[in-house]
Protein backbone atom coordinates (compact mmCIF):
# COMPACT_ATOMS: atom_id res chain seq x y z
CA UNK A 1 0.00 0.00 0.00
CA UNK A 2 1.54 3.30 -1.09
CA UNK A 3 1.92 6.20 1.30
CA UNK A 4 0.01 9.36 0.40
CA UNK A 5 1.95 12.54 1.14
CA UNK A 6 -0.08 15.38 2.61
CA UNK A 7 1.99 18.53 2.80
CA UNK A 8 2.06 21.13 5.53
CA UNK A 9 0.78 24.48 4.23
CA UNK A 10 1.42 26.81 7.13
CA UNK A 11 2.57 27.15 10.73
CA UNK A 12 1.18 30.05 12.78
CA UNK A 13 2.03 31.25 16.29
CA UNK A 14 -0.58 33.12 18.33
CA UNK A 15 0.11 34.98 21.58
CA UNK A 16 -2.74 35.63 24.01
CA UNK A 17 -1.97 37.67 27.13
CA UNK A 18 -4.83 36.81 29.50
CA UNK A 19 -5.54 37.97 33.08
CA UNK A 20 -5.57 35.39 35.87
CA UNK A 21 -8.47 35.13 38.33
CA UNK A 22 -6.14 36.21 41.17
CA UNK A 23 -2.43 36.87 41.71
CA UNK A 24 -0.43 33.63 41.54
CA UNK A 25 2.65 33.99 43.73
CA UNK A 26 5.76 31.90 43.07
CA UNK A 27 9.17 32.25 44.69
CA UNK A 28 10.51 33.68 41.40
CA UNK A 29 7.60 35.91 40.35
CA UNK A 30 4.00 36.93 41.02
CA UNK A 31 1.77 36.26 38.04
CA UNK A 32 -1.27 38.40 37.35
CA UNK A 33 -1.46 37.47 33.68
CA UNK A 34 -0.51 34.45 31.60
CA UNK A 35 0.68 34.73 28.03
CA UNK A 36 -0.49 31.66 26.12
CA UNK A 37 1.64 30.57 23.17
CA UNK A 38 -0.49 28.63 20.68
CA UNK A 39 0.77 26.94 17.53
CA UNK A 40 -1.54 26.12 14.62
CA UNK A 41 -0.41 23.80 11.82
CA UNK A 42 -2.54 23.55 8.70
CA UNK A 43 -2.09 20.85 6.03
CA UNK A 44 -3.27 20.71 2.44
CA UNK A 45 -6.07 18.27 3.34
CA UNK A 46 -7.64 21.00 5.49
CA UNK A 47 -6.77 19.33 8.79
CA UNK A 48 -5.58 21.73 11.52
CA UNK A 49 -3.54 20.68 14.54
CA UNK A 50 -2.98 22.74 17.68
CA UNK A 51 -0.11 22.82 20.14
CA UNK A 52 0.95 25.04 23.05
CA UNK A 53 4.29 26.32 24.37
CA UNK A 54 3.23 28.41 27.35
CA UNK A 55 5.85 29.22 30.00
CA UNK A 56 5.70 30.45 33.62
CA UNK A 57 7.07 33.76 34.83
CA UNK A 58 8.98 34.63 31.66
CA UNK A 59 12.76 34.31 31.80
CA UNK A 60 12.65 34.20 35.60
CA UNK A 61 11.69 30.53 35.27
CA UNK A 62 13.40 29.21 32.14
CA UNK A 63 15.46 30.07 29.11
CA UNK A 64 12.52 30.35 26.67
CA UNK A 65 10.02 33.21 26.65
CA UNK A 66 6.78 33.59 24.68
CA UNK A 67 8.46 36.08 22.36
CA UNK A 68 11.55 33.95 21.74
CA UNK A 69 9.37 30.90 21.09
CA UNK A 70 7.40 32.80 18.49
CA UNK A 71 10.47 34.18 16.72
CA UNK A 72 12.27 30.83 16.68
CA UNK A 73 9.27 28.95 15.32
CA UNK A 74 8.56 31.52 12.63
CA UNK A 75 12.20 32.06 11.64
CA UNK A 76 13.85 28.67 12.06
CA UNK A 77 11.20 25.95 12.32
CA UNK A 78 8.48 26.97 9.91
CA UNK A 79 10.81 26.80 6.86
CA UNK A 80 11.67 23.20 7.79
CA UNK A 81 8.01 22.25 8.11
CA UNK A 82 6.16 23.97 5.27
CA UNK A 83 5.98 21.61 2.30
CA UNK A 84 6.97 18.56 4.34
CA UNK A 85 4.74 15.52 4.91
CA UNK A 86 2.20 16.19 7.67
CA UNK A 87 1.38 12.50 8.16
CA UNK A 88 4.78 11.65 9.68
CA UNK A 89 5.08 13.62 12.95
CA UNK A 90 8.10 11.61 14.09
CA UNK A 91 9.97 12.34 10.86
CA UNK A 92 9.20 16.05 11.18
CA UNK A 93 10.45 16.14 14.77
CA UNK A 94 13.59 14.18 13.88
CA UNK A 95 14.40 16.74 11.17
CA UNK A 96 13.82 19.66 13.53
CA UNK A 97 15.98 18.21 16.30
CA UNK A 98 18.75 17.44 13.82
CA UNK A 99 18.85 21.12 12.87
CA UNK A 100 18.20 22.87 16.22
CA UNK A 101 19.56 22.96 19.75
CA UNK A 102 17.34 23.35 22.81
CA UNK A 103 13.95 25.00 22.29
CA UNK A 104 12.11 22.34 24.28
CA UNK A 105 8.90 24.34 24.69
CA UNK A 106 8.71 25.34 21.04
CA UNK A 107 9.39 21.79 19.89
CA UNK A 108 6.72 20.46 22.23
CA UNK A 109 4.13 22.77 20.68
CA UNK A 110 5.11 21.69 17.17
CA UNK A 111 4.99 18.01 18.06
CA UNK A 112 1.61 18.37 19.79
CA UNK A 113 0.13 20.15 16.76
CA UNK A 114 1.47 17.50 14.39
CA UNK A 115 0.16 14.65 16.55
CA UNK A 116 -3.21 16.38 17.04
CA UNK A 117 -3.62 16.75 13.28
CA UNK A 118 -2.58 13.17 12.55
CA UNK A 119 -4.97 11.77 15.16
CA UNK A 120 -7.77 13.87 13.69
CA UNK A 121 -6.79 12.65 10.22
CA UNK A 122 -7.26 9.02 11.18
CA UNK A 123 -10.21 9.71 13.48
CA UNK A 124 -8.84 8.65 16.88
CA UNK A 125 -8.07 10.42 20.18
CA UNK A 126 -4.48 11.58 20.55
CA UNK A 127 -4.03 9.05 23.37
CA UNK A 128 -4.49 6.24 20.83
CA UNK A 129 -1.23 7.26 19.15
CA UNK A 130 0.50 6.39 22.45
CA UNK A 131 -1.13 3.00 22.96
CA UNK A 132 -4.52 4.10 24.26
CA UNK A 133 -5.69 5.43 27.61
CA UNK A 134 -6.06 3.36 30.75
CA UNK A 135 -8.26 5.94 32.48
CA UNK A 136 -10.89 8.43 31.30
CA UNK A 137 -10.36 11.02 34.03
CA UNK A 138 -7.38 12.37 35.96
CA UNK A 139 -7.31 13.63 39.57
CA UNK A 140 -6.35 17.31 39.62
CA UNK A 141 -4.67 19.28 42.40
CA UNK A 142 -5.28 23.00 42.90
CA UNK A 143 -2.44 25.38 43.69
CA UNK A 144 -2.93 27.84 46.55
CA UNK A 145 -0.66 30.74 45.72
CA UNK A 146 -2.15 33.97 47.05
CA UNK A 147 0.40 34.03 49.88
CA UNK A 148 -2.35 34.92 52.37
CA UNK A 149 -3.17 32.14 54.85
CA UNK A 150 -6.82 33.04 55.49
CA UNK A 151 -7.49 33.56 51.80
CA UNK A 152 -5.85 30.25 50.89
CA UNK A 153 -7.93 28.40 53.49
CA UNK A 154 -11.13 29.97 52.21
CA UNK A 155 -10.19 29.08 48.63
CA UNK A 156 -9.46 25.47 49.58
CA UNK A 157 -12.75 25.18 51.47
CA UNK A 158 -14.61 26.42 48.41
CA UNK A 159 -12.90 23.83 46.20
CA UNK A 160 -13.78 21.05 48.64
CA UNK A 161 -17.40 22.19 48.84
CA UNK A 162 -17.64 22.22 45.03
CA UNK A 163 -15.95 18.77 44.82
CA UNK A 164 -13.51 20.22 42.33
CA UNK A 165 -10.21 19.60 44.20
CA UNK A 166 -9.17 17.75 47.35
CA UNK A 167 -5.41 17.95 46.76
CA UNK A 168 -3.72 21.32 47.31
CA UNK A 169 -0.21 22.45 46.44
CA UNK A 170 1.12 25.54 48.17
CA UNK A 171 3.64 27.80 46.48
CA UNK A 172 6.24 28.81 49.08
CA UNK A 173 9.85 30.01 49.18
CA UNK A 174 9.39 33.78 48.96
CA UNK A 175 9.46 34.19 52.76
CA UNK A 176 11.57 32.96 55.67
CA UNK A 177 11.54 29.16 56.01
CA UNK A 178 9.82 29.20 59.40
CA UNK A 179 7.20 31.69 58.22
CA UNK A 180 6.46 29.55 55.18
CA UNK A 181 6.21 26.41 57.31
CA UNK A 182 3.81 28.16 59.70
CA UNK A 183 1.67 29.26 56.74
CA UNK A 184 1.51 25.69 55.45
CA UNK A 185 0.84 24.21 58.89
CA UNK A 186 -2.12 26.55 59.46
CA UNK A 187 -3.70 25.51 56.16
CA UNK A 188 -3.16 21.81 56.86
CA UNK A 189 -4.72 22.18 60.34
CA UNK A 190 -7.77 23.86 58.83
CA UNK A 191 -8.25 21.18 56.13
CA UNK A 192 -7.30 18.18 58.25
CA UNK A 193 -7.75 14.75 56.67
CA UNK A 194 -10.21 16.07 54.10
CA UNK A 195 -7.36 17.05 51.77
CA UNK A 196 -3.78 16.30 50.83
CA UNK A 197 -1.43 19.27 51.25
CA UNK A 198 1.82 19.55 49.29
CA UNK A 199 4.35 22.32 48.70
CA UNK A 200 6.41 23.63 45.80
CA UNK A 201 9.48 25.68 46.70
CA UNK A 202 10.63 26.37 43.10
CA UNK A 203 14.34 26.02 44.04
CA UNK A 204 14.19 28.89 46.56
CA UNK A 205 15.96 27.20 49.50
CA UNK A 206 19.59 26.47 50.26
CA UNK A 207 20.40 22.96 51.45
CA UNK A 208 20.41 24.04 55.10
CA UNK A 209 17.11 25.85 54.70
CA UNK A 210 15.67 22.79 52.96
CA UNK A 211 16.76 20.49 55.77
CA UNK A 212 14.98 22.65 58.33
CA UNK A 213 12.00 23.27 56.06
CA UNK A 214 11.39 19.60 55.28
CA UNK A 215 11.49 18.69 58.98
CA UNK A 216 8.98 21.43 59.80
CA UNK A 217 6.76 20.42 56.89
CA UNK A 218 6.80 16.77 57.97
CA UNK A 219 5.52 17.79 61.41
CA UNK A 220 2.86 19.91 59.69
CA UNK A 221 1.51 16.85 57.86
CA UNK A 222 2.69 17.74 54.35
CA UNK A 223 2.59 14.83 51.89
CA UNK A 224 5.12 15.96 49.27
CA UNK A 225 7.89 18.58 48.80
CA UNK A 226 8.67 19.73 45.26
CA UNK A 227 12.08 20.99 44.09
CA UNK A 228 13.24 22.75 47.28
CA UNK A 229 16.80 23.41 46.07
CA UNK A 230 18.58 24.29 42.82
CA UNK A 231 17.69 22.07 39.87
CA UNK A 232 21.31 21.21 39.06
CA UNK A 233 22.10 20.01 42.60
CA UNK A 234 21.30 16.32 42.20
CA UNK A 235 23.67 15.40 45.04
CA UNK A 236 21.90 17.83 47.35
CA UNK A 237 18.55 16.32 46.38
CA UNK A 238 19.92 12.85 47.16
CA UNK A 239 21.03 13.98 50.62
CA UNK A 240 17.66 15.57 51.34
CA UNK A 241 15.89 12.39 50.25
CA UNK A 242 18.14 10.23 52.43
CA UNK A 243 17.65 12.39 55.55
CA UNK A 244 13.92 13.10 55.37
CA UNK A 245 10.74 11.03 55.34
CA UNK A 246 8.59 13.40 53.30
CA UNK A 247 8.65 12.31 49.64
CA UNK A 248 10.80 14.56 47.44
CA UNK A 249 9.71 15.51 43.92
CA UNK A 250 11.94 16.67 41.08
CA UNK A 251 10.50 19.32 38.76
CA UNK A 252 12.83 21.99 37.35
CA UNK A 253 15.60 19.36 37.49
CA UNK A 254 13.81 17.37 34.76
CA UNK A 255 14.59 18.62 31.28
CA UNK A 256 13.89 15.38 29.50
CA UNK A 257 15.00 11.74 29.48
CA UNK A 258 18.71 12.36 30.16
CA UNK A 259 17.94 14.26 33.37
CA UNK A 260 15.42 11.60 34.32
CA UNK A 261 18.09 8.93 33.95
CA UNK A 262 20.71 10.86 35.91
CA UNK A 263 18.35 11.63 38.81
CA UNK A 264 17.20 8.01 38.94
CA UNK A 265 20.82 6.85 38.88
CA UNK A 266 21.61 9.06 41.90
CA UNK A 267 18.36 8.11 43.67
CA UNK A 268 17.76 11.83 44.11
CA UNK A 269 13.94 11.89 43.99
CA UNK A 270 10.91 9.85 45.02
CA UNK A 271 8.57 11.41 42.47
CA UNK A 272 8.91 13.00 39.02
CA UNK A 273 6.76 15.96 37.96
CA UNK A 274 6.35 15.17 34.27
CA UNK A 275 5.73 18.14 31.99
CA UNK A 276 5.46 17.70 28.25
CA UNK A 277 7.06 21.09 27.56
CA UNK A 278 10.03 20.59 29.88
CA UNK A 279 10.50 17.12 28.37
CA UNK A 280 10.68 18.60 24.87
CA UNK A 281 7.41 17.06 23.77
CA UNK A 282 4.99 14.17 24.19
CA UNK A 283 7.49 11.48 23.23
CA UNK A 284 10.11 12.93 25.55
CA UNK A 285 7.61 12.93 28.42
CA UNK A 286 6.71 9.32 27.69
CA UNK A 287 10.39 8.41 27.90
CA UNK A 288 10.70 10.22 31.25
CA UNK A 289 7.74 8.20 32.52
CA UNK A 290 9.31 4.94 31.34
CA UNK A 291 12.57 5.73 33.16
CA UNK A 292 10.63 6.58 36.32
CA UNK A 293 8.67 3.35 36.13
CA UNK A 294 11.86 1.31 35.68
CA UNK A 295 13.46 3.06 38.69
CA UNK A 296 10.35 2.71 40.91
CA UNK A 297 9.86 6.51 40.99
CA UNK A 298 6.31 7.82 41.32
CA UNK A 299 4.68 9.97 38.64
CA UNK A 300 2.90 13.30 38.95
CA UNK A 301 1.40 15.05 35.94
CA UNK A 302 2.75 18.59 36.03
CA UNK A 303 1.71 21.84 34.37
CA UNK A 304 3.25 25.07 33.13
CA UNK A 305 -0.12 26.71 33.76
CA UNK A 306 -1.01 26.18 30.13
CA UNK A 307 -4.39 26.95 28.69
CA UNK A 308 -6.74 24.32 27.33
CA UNK A 309 -4.50 23.09 24.50
CA UNK A 310 -1.43 22.26 26.57
CA UNK A 311 -3.58 20.98 29.42
CA UNK A 312 -5.53 18.48 27.35
CA UNK A 313 -2.40 17.45 25.40
CA UNK A 314 -0.81 16.54 28.74
CA UNK A 315 -3.97 14.77 29.85
CA UNK A 316 -4.11 12.69 26.66
CA UNK A 317 -0.59 11.41 27.37
CA UNK A 318 -0.93 11.03 31.15
CA UNK A 319 -4.08 8.95 30.66
CA UNK A 320 -1.93 6.29 28.96
CA UNK A 321 0.38 5.83 31.98
CA UNK A 322 -0.12 2.59 33.87
CA UNK A 323 0.55 4.30 37.20
CA UNK A 324 -0.01 7.92 38.16
CA UNK A 325 0.23 7.59 41.91
CA UNK A 326 0.46 11.31 42.71
CA UNK A 327 -2.24 12.53 40.31
CA UNK A 328 -1.89 15.73 38.27
CA UNK A 329 -2.16 19.50 38.55
CA UNK A 330 -3.76 20.17 35.19
CA UNK A 331 -5.77 23.15 36.41
CA UNK A 332 -4.26 25.85 34.15
CA UNK A 333 -7.46 26.83 32.28
CA UNK A 334 -9.25 27.36 35.60
CA UNK A 335 -6.74 30.07 36.54
CA UNK A 336 -7.58 32.18 33.48
CA UNK A 337 -10.43 34.67 33.15
CA UNK A 338 -11.10 33.72 29.52
CA UNK A 339 -11.97 30.39 27.87
CA UNK A 340 -10.82 29.76 24.30
CA UNK A 341 -12.80 26.57 23.64
CA UNK A 342 -16.22 26.15 22.08
CA UNK A 343 -16.98 23.61 24.82
CA UNK A 344 -15.05 24.08 28.07
CA UNK A 345 -13.12 21.25 29.70
CA UNK A 346 -15.06 19.33 32.36
CA UNK A 347 -13.74 19.38 35.94
CA UNK A 348 -15.91 17.45 38.39
CA UNK A 349 -15.61 14.95 41.25
CA UNK A 350 -12.05 16.17 41.91
CA UNK A 351 -10.95 15.22 38.39
CA UNK A 352 -10.55 16.37 34.78
CA UNK A 353 -12.62 14.30 32.37
CA UNK A 354 -10.94 13.53 29.07
CA UNK A 355 -12.87 14.29 25.89
CA UNK A 356 -13.58 11.39 23.54
CA UNK A 357 -13.31 13.08 20.13
CA UNK A 358 -10.45 12.77 17.64
CA UNK A 359 -7.09 14.41 18.22
CA UNK A 360 -6.97 16.52 21.35
CA UNK A 361 -10.76 16.20 21.47
CA UNK A 362 -11.32 19.95 21.77
CA UNK A 363 -12.44 22.67 19.38
CA UNK A 364 -10.97 26.13 19.67
CA UNK A 365 -13.21 29.15 19.15
CA UNK A 366 -11.19 30.97 16.49
CA UNK A 367 -13.52 33.99 16.55
CA UNK A 368 -12.81 34.26 20.27
CA UNK A 369 -9.08 33.97 19.60
CA UNK A 370 -9.22 36.87 17.16
CA UNK A 371 -11.24 38.94 19.64
CA UNK A 372 -8.77 38.25 22.46
CA UNK A 373 -5.82 39.08 20.25
CA UNK A 374 -7.38 42.45 19.45
CA UNK A 375 -8.48 43.07 23.04
CA UNK A 376 -5.07 42.41 24.54
CA UNK A 377 -3.09 43.86 21.61
CA UNK A 378 -0.69 40.93 21.19
CA UNK A 379 -0.87 40.45 17.44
Amino acid sequence: MSHTTIRIENVDVLLLDLPTIRPHQLSVATMRRQKLVLVRIRAEDGIIGWGEATTIGGLAYGEESPDSIRVNIETHMRPLLVGADATSPNARMHALRASLQGNRFALCAIETALQDAQARRIGVPLSDLFGGRVRDSLPVAWTLASGDTARDIAEAEEMLDRKRHNVFKLKIGARDVRADAAHVAAIKRALGERASVRVDVNQAWSQTEAMLGMQLLEHAGVDLVEQPIAAHDHEGMRRLRDMNRVPLMADEALHGPLDAFRIAERRAADVYAIKITQSGGLNGARQVAAIAEAANIGLYGGTMLEGAVGTIASAQLFATFGELAWGTELFGPLLLTEDILRTPLVYEDFALRLPTGPGLGIELDEDKLLFLQRQYNTQ
